[in-house]
């Protein structure tokens, strides 16, 4: 009879150990059939040109990051066995789908109008069906949407997010969003301040932002501000 091979039980991580190492994405591989096509087509959408490496051996990667945006896109050859336009449901994020719909059909490229999903689910549906026409009601946080396919057929999603929910952090901030989460800031070290031992307002700020870019509600990252002060003494 074959011994069963015991393996130790997972504990629970603690102590210095514990620490958490950031991941961060940054690179989608998505598979094309033409490089040189879709090189012109994501640079058509105003998207940076990072790489584009050629290499003996038929090799080739191209990069490509979409303005703002902390995470890339590479294709290429002898990159991936997926079928070009396999990858759907890519999310775009934007502040104004309608603003940023605009600026793509200027630029020649076919999108769909703004839709919101009539059930949920609908705005993968590659074949439209369930969406209604227009933004959702109130342009309610993650509920408009617009989308586009690259010239394989991967598809993209606009997606309108104007506030984020709870433990989502924030990212690739822009001005008025920075400018908003620092107004948040200088409320709830204002708050701090009067009972707070001598320091620069600096490190406070710091540690707030730093925790609500990692998804902690404002309460718990002024906590972290208070303790990244109180606990650096």
């Amino acid at each position: 009879m074959a011994t069963l091979r015991s393996f130790p039980r997972s504990e629970p991580v603690s102590g210095a150990s514990a620490d958490r190492v950031n991941m961060k994405f940054e690179v989608v591989v998505i598979p094309v059939a033409d490089v040189d096509r879709s090189k012109e087509f994501y640079t058509r959408l105003g998207w940076r040109l990072d790489a584009d490496f050629p290499f003996d051996n038929g090799f080739r990667v191209v990069q490509l990051t979409p303005p703002g945006s902390g995470c890339s896109v590479q294709f290429g050859t002898k990159m991936t066995p997926a079928a070009p336009g396999s990858a759907q449901g890519l999310y775009l994020i934007v502040s104004d789908v309608e603003a940023a719909r605009k600026d793509l059909v200027a630029r020649g490229i076919e999108v769909s109008e703004v839709f919101h999903p009539g059930t949920p689910g609908a705005q993968f549906r590659t074949d439209g069906s369930d969406r209604i026409s227009g933004p959702a009601r109130e342009h309610a946080t993650y509920g408009s949407f617009a989308t586009f396919r690259d010239p394989d057929g991967n598809g993209w999603l606009l997606q309108e997010v104007t506030s984020r929910l709870p433990g989502r952090g924030l990212s690739n901030l822009d001005v008025a969003t920075l400018t908003e989460l620092l107004q948040e800031a200088e409320q709830h070290h204002g708050e701090y301040e009067p009972t707070a031992p001598k320091h620069h307002w600096s490190g406070w700020y710091a540690a707030y932002i730093v925790a609500r870019q990692d998804g902690k509600t404002p309460e718990e990252a002024a906590k972290e501000g208070k303790h990244y002060i109180e606990g650096a003494r």
